[in-house]
């Protein structure tokens, strides 16, 4: 909290009126409200135009209708929440004024019981600046004032008293030019390092590592323009990633804020504005485009299909049960697909079902996970999945079963005429069969204990015994060499 002016404590006579959007709320409500209206209906935005060809009232109406937020969910300033009940408690009135729409704010005003009235814009008032001043005034007459942006400079210039709420450093320096000093200032939180970095899931980045397995795997390793070509195509799929990944963050606000860890995310906890996400997306996305310019033709149209397919997965697939671990399968074999497109050796069809069976495997212990977490907080289904707790038992034995399989394939594959054709001492590498049978059983015990993250990729970053697991599988390779 930065210092305030010394001045005496607010008589309860004088009303209160709080902004919603970025002063009660850590986020839009307007963006938020497009952002569902995309995942539920997006064909609908191709009417967006017209709506605001009617004005900013009429616009905000028409998505907000179709497209209504949850208030319980919704990102609150702790702190100025706190406050407020403070001066509730006092016998102050409190008032609700946004430029949001109606419908959003009279759900959030009746979520908190806190305010009297709500100033809201309706069909046809756009009540931002000048028109929620003039509205303010007529209402209150004197009022104090807490909002957070540039717009709010006329009713703080009108105002009482001054209450700044996680402003950016030029707009609080604005408000403390207008000559009666700030009364109350909620610090705004500096954003981090570490905050872009979690947004963009940068540790997600080692699962595009598997780019660079077609290329061992035909002992071209060590060719520096093929390792070149295998580099840029992991550089490829990691922005393409990162771009999926924030846009799947902005579709999942409301399922995120709901759930214990993943409402820590930087959009749904809103350490990052919506609006950042909006535009950081598609900047990721081009930027992966430019890199496939410097790869054949063949690698960015599959790269555009994995796009295209994560993106139908953000929208719907999660939700399908069944569907969603197969299309996430999918995705762990088509970066495969995409390095041996990259670095131009062929694909071998063992090392695609191989990565097929035990990809699906992980992926269902993710699922065996969230599955877990409902039983133990006694829910019966998870919000914005289609498995519900009954189905512990039957994602377990189809996720081990399919770890089996995928040791299997890689034993008949061992047997193969493409095995001995590359390692000179072919039945040294029947010792990985053991390895990977030893890790993925133990992956599972472990899951069916509660100490595996929901992420397998996560917990194998942080499990010591899945490096050495891959140590000795590289050694067996060497040795077979």
């Amino acid at each position: 909290m930065l210092p305030q002016t010394p001045l005496p404590e607010d008589p309860p006579d004088v009303p209160l009126a709080v902004d919603l959007d970025g002063t009660l709320v850590r986020t839009d409500t307007l963006h938020e409200n497009l952002l569902v209206l995309f995942k539920r209906a997006p064909w609908l935005l191709f009417l967006a135009p017209l709506w605001v060809l009617k004005g900013k009232a009429f616009f905000k109406a028409e998505v907000a209708r179709r497209a209504a937020l949850d208030a319980a969910s919704l990102p609150y300033h702790e702190e100025l929440l706190a406050y407020l009940h403070e001066e509730k408690t006092r016998g102050r009135r409190l008032v609700l004024a946004t430029a949001a729409d109606r419908r959003i704010a009279e759900a959030v005003a009746a979520h908190l019981g806190l305010f009297s009235d709500v100033v809201a814009s309706e069909a046809t008032v756009n009540l931002s600046g000048e028109r929620k001043l003039a509205k303010l005034k007529e209402l209150l007459g004197t009022f104090d004032y807490a909002g957070n942006d540039a717009v709010d400079l006329p009713l703080w210039r009108e105002c009482r008293r001054i209450v700044v709420v996680h402003a950016p450093a030029g707009v609080l320096k604005q408000a403390q030019g207008l000559g009666r000093g700030v009364h109350r200032v909620f610090e705004r939180p500096a954003t981090r390092l570490r905050t872009w970095v979690k947004a963009l899931r940068v540790h997600q980045w080692a699962k595009n590592a598997l780019v660079f397995v077609p290329l061992l795997a035909a002992h071209k390793g060590t060719e520096p323009d093929k390792l070149v070509q295998a580099l840029l195509a992991f550089t490829a799929f990691s922005l393409c990633a990162s771009s999926v990944y924030v846009l799947n963050d902005l579709l999942d606000l409301d399922s995120d804020r709901r759930h214990p860890t993943k409402k820590q995310r930087p959009f749904a906890a809103c350490t990052l504005p919506v609006s950042t996400g909006v535009m950081l997306a598609p900047v990721l996305l081009l930027a992966g485009a430019a890199v496939c310019l410097l790869l054949p033709p063949a690698f960015s149209a599959l790269l555009g299909t994995y796009y295209v397919l994560t993106l139908a997965y953000s929208l719907r697939l999660k939700q399908v049960v069944m569907l969603d671990v197969l299309v996430l399968a999918g995705l762990y074999t088509v970066r495969i697909f995409g390095g041996a497109l990259a670095v131009d050796v062929p694909t071998s069809s063992w090392l695609m079902m191989f990565s097929m069976f035990l990809f699906l495997s992980l992926a269902l212990v993710k699922r065996l996970s969230e599955v877990r977490r409902l039983r133990q907080s006694n829910e019966t289904s998870a919000h914005g999945r289609g498995y519900l707790a009954q189905d512990y038992e039957q994602l377990a034995s189809l996720g081990a079963a399919s770890g089996q399989v995928s040791v299997l394939v890689l034993a008949l594959y061992i047997t193969s005429d493409e095995v001995t054709a590359l390692y000179a001492h072919p039945e040294r590498l029947w010792l990985i069969c053991p390895v990977m049978l030893y890790w993925v059983g133990r992956v599972w015990l472990l899951a069916h204990r509660g100490l595996v993250n929901e992420d397998p990729l996560v917990f194998a970053l942080r499990d010591r015994v899945s490096y050495a697991v891959g140590l000795v599988c590289a050694l067996v390779l060497w040795a077979a060499t």
